[in-house]
């Protein structure tokens, strides 16, 4: 692992992003367990999309990405789109039933 800085050519630029990347899917992955355990819990397609809790969620990463340097506006971008693609899961899955 080296820092940004550290990298002294391309090559090594390309291969920490790879291993970051890698360490994304495996965090997304992580994370999806959880968007698929939630939806068991709900009783019907409406409660699928939770609008304070997911207003909570993108105002807790944008904050985050802030702390790290990151543009917020990535962040709150990213997160929606992996919000939709929750709500949309946990919606096919409560039309379908338990």
């Amino acid at each position: 692992m080296k820092k940004a800085a550290d990298c002294a050519d391309m090559n090594e630029v390309r291969a920490e992003i790879d291993r970051v990347d890698q360490a994304l899917v495996d965090l997304l992955a992580e994370r999806w367990t959880y968007v698929d355990r939630a939806w068991f819990f709900k009783r019907s397609p409406e409660e699928a999309s939770v609008p304070w809790r997911n207003k909570d969620v993108i105002d807790k990463v944008k904050a985050r990405a802030v702390e790290k340097d990151m543009p917020p506006e990535l962040a709150e971008a990213l997160w929606r789109l992996i919000i939709g693609w929750g709500i949309q899961y946990e919606e096919e899955r409560l039309r379908e039933g338990k």
